[in-house]
C-alpha cells in the first residue's frame, strides 16, 4: 500500500478536509448528483435526523465537525482542482454502523472505517476509487491506525449498483489487500486491511 504522498493515478494529490479547504469540499457536494444534500452525514446521524436534515442542515452539521478540528475524510485533487472525496475516520465517528445488523462490530479491536466515496461522473471508471482507497489507508496509517475497515457492496447482489457503490466494491478492496472479516448479508460485507507491522 503506497503512502498518501504517492500519486498512483495521473497527477493526484490528497489532503485531509480542514477549514482551509472547505470550499473545495463544498464545490464537490453542491454539484448535481446523488451526493447533493447528503454532505456525507449518512453514517454519522440517526436515519430520521439525516433525512430531516437533507440539504443545508446536513451541510452545517459537517461544517461544525470540520470547524471543531476533527477530520472527517480526505479530498483528492488533480492539477489543484478537487475531483474526489473519501470519508475515513475512526469507526467511533460513524455510530450508525453499530446500529446495523449487517455492519455491527466484528470484535473490539480499534479500527478506522472507510464509509463513503464520491467522484464527479466524468472522473469515474478511471481507477479513482482504487486511488482513493490507497490514499485513505495511507492517511489512516499516518494517524496511527493499525486496521482499516471497509463495507463494500457486492455489485451482482445490489438492487441498484449505481446508487450503492458509494462504499466501494468488493473486488477493488480484495485487489488492494483487504480481506473479508464478516459477511452477514449477500450484498454488503465487512473487509479489513492490516497496516504492515501490525498483527491481523
Amino acid at each position: 500500500m503506497p503512502p498518501v504522498s504517492a500519486v498512483p493515478f495521473e497527477r493526484l494529490a490528497y489532503e485531509p478536509l480542514t477549514v482551509e479547504n472547505w470550499g473545495d469540499f463544498e464545490a464537490l457536494f453542491t454539484r448535481r448528483g446523488v451526493q447533493n444534500g447528503c454532505w456525507c452525514m449518512y453514517w454519522r446521524l440517526k436515519r430520521s435526523e439525516f433525512h430531516r436534515g437533507y440539504g443545508e442542515p446536513n451541510k452545517e452539521a459537517m461544517r461544525r465537525i470540520v470547524e471543531s478540528g476533527r477530520t472527517p475524510g480526505i479530498l483528492v485533487y488533480l492539477d489543484e482542482a478537487p475531483v474526489g472525496w473519501c470519508s475515513v475516520a475512526p469507526r467511533e465517528e460513524f455510530p450508525v454502523l453499530d446500529r446495523s445488523p449487517t455492519l455491527k462490530r466484528v470484535d473490539d479491536k480499534p479500527v478506522w472505517s472507510i464509509v463513503c466515496f464520491y467522484a464527479p461522473e466524468e472522473r469515474r471508471g478511471r481507477g479513482i476509487m482504487g486511488s482513493l482507497i490507497k490514499a485513505a489507508v495511507g492517511y489512516a496509517a499516518s494517524r496511527g491506525a493499525e486496521i482499516v475497515e471497509a463495507y463494500p457492496v457486492v455489485p451482482e447482489k445490489a438492487w441498484d449498483p449505481r446508487y450503492e457503490v458509494y462504499t466501494g466494491v468488493e473486488s477493488t478492496y480484495r485487489r488492494l489487500g483487504f480481506v473479508e472479516a464478516a459477511r452477514r448479508s449477500e450484498k454488503r460485507i465487512i473487509m479489513r486491511y492490516t497496516v504492515p507491522g501490525h498483527a491481523p
